[in-house]
């Protein structure tokens, strides 16, 4: 498909909600020719398809952050484990040194008998004494043994039951990542089977759709009239993603190359020093809500029924995101996609007196809120690029 078919292609995804063109459900659409589609049905079809690759890569994205975290675990089950074993070692060794000593001190005699033939009673009493201690010892170190063989066992399951685990979500991810790539191809067929004339429509339908849903979603009041400041936390995070602007959308990346929608905010706010949940569904989950006539310059506000999509409140009806793949990081009006809700990191946050918003540099909200941006189709943007995951395969 060509560049300029690409471009064109590029601002079609969002007007059909827009122009209230309804979603239709996840089912796979009626057969029709690209020819014989009207230009809202191919609005329809494109956003579904965007979204079903945006709800994919989310799950893609939460299924890595829990392998992350099975792989720290495993680790320290292994470092557990070693120990346990190393520990275990010493103690059979202790163990072998205490029953050589009382072989090579046994003897037939009773201690009894001992104490009234020395010809000192009270160095015999001394030395059974030792000899009481050395049992005493003995016993101790059986009981560490025990102790340890019974952890080691027990670290040694653990390890296995963690082991199955990582494997199990490896295969998860990779059929998720597969997943992501099958919508992704899904868009590029349907993009590759338009014509120029359909293109054109498209584009054109697309930006009075997108207009008309700003002036919509400004006129209804959602936003407060007053300008609010951001807390010291919510200006490094929104200076942050505004320093990423023209970077590319990758799926599962989270820079500092690329980004994807989750991967923007949640490195966002963790360069601002508040660790936040990775993708867009648990900080829909997790963070605090606040009302939209409530938002401050550094808010995320979360798109889409499922939570699939996530962008950074500039403020004046703006937001910072990385819209799709073959798109590039940007500025975009707030209402570009159909917005759920907002959630707030910070809320115990103090606003600043004072705040002068971030410079935008020239072409900010160039390009498409949704969809492609370039000529690049989804497999010229190879998953595992620098500042990416590495989706590709899990030798770890």
């Amino acid at each position: 498909m060509s560049g300029s078919l690409l471009r064109l292609a590029c601002t079609v995804a969002v007007a059909a909600q827009a122009l209230c063109v309804p979603l239709p459900a996840a089912a796979a659409p009626e057969p029709a020719a690209p020819g014989e589609r009207s230009v809202a049905r191919l609005l329809t079809d494109l956003q579904r398809l965007y979204r079903e690759a945006e709800r994919a890569t989310e799950s893609y994205n939460a299924t890595e952050e829990k392998l992350r975290g099975q792989r720290a675990e495993v680790r320290r089950l292994e470092t557990a484990l070693g120990r346990a074993r190393l520990s275990l070692h010493d103690s059979r060794a202790e163990a072998g040194r205490l029953a050589r000593q009382q072989y090579q001190s046994s003897t037939d005699i009773s201690p009894y008998v001992q104490l009234l033939l020395a010809r000192d009673p009270q160095h015999a009493l001394d030395q059974g004494h030792v000899i009481g201690q050395v049992a005493r010892e003995r016993a101790q170190t059986v009981e560490r043994l025990e102790k340890g063989e019974r952890r080691a066992d027990t670290l040694a399951r653990q390890a296995r039951t963690a082991f199955d685990r990582q494997h199990a979500l490896a295969e998860e991810r990779r059929k998720q990542r597969d997943e992501v790539r099958g919508r992704l191809d899904d868009v590029e067929r349907l993009l590759a089977s338009l014509t120029a004339g359909q293109l054109a429509e498209l584009a054109t339908f697309e930006s009075k759709g997108i207009a008309k849903a700003q002036d919509t979603f400004m006129a209804s009041g959602a936003l407060s009239s007053t300008a609010r400041t951001p807390t010291g936390a919510g200006d490094r995070a929104l200076r942050y993603a505004v320093r990423q602007l023209g970077k590319p959308y990758e799926w599962g990346a989270e820079g500092p190359a690329s980004y994807d929608c989750s991967g923007l905010t949640s490195r966002a706010w963790a360069a601002a020093g508040t660790p936040i949940p990775r993708t867009s569904q648990e900080q829909w989950a997790e963070l605090d809500r606040v009302a939209l006539d409530e938002l401050r310059p550094g808010d995320l506000v979360v798109y889409f029924p499922e939570a699939t999509h996530v962008a950074l409140y500039l403020g004046d009806g703006l937001v910072v995101q990385a819209p799709r793949p073959g798109a590039a990081v940007k500025v975009s009006p707030i209402a570009a996609n159909p917005v759920l809700g907002a959630v707030r990191p910070d809320p115990g946050g103090t606003p600043l007196t004072a705040y002068t918003p971030p410079k935008l540099p020239a072409g900010a909200r160039d390009g498409s809120d949704e969809g492609y941006a370039s000529a690049r189709s989804p497999k010229a943007v190879p998953p595992g690029r620098a500042g990416g995951r590495q989706p590709e395969t899990d030798s770890r």
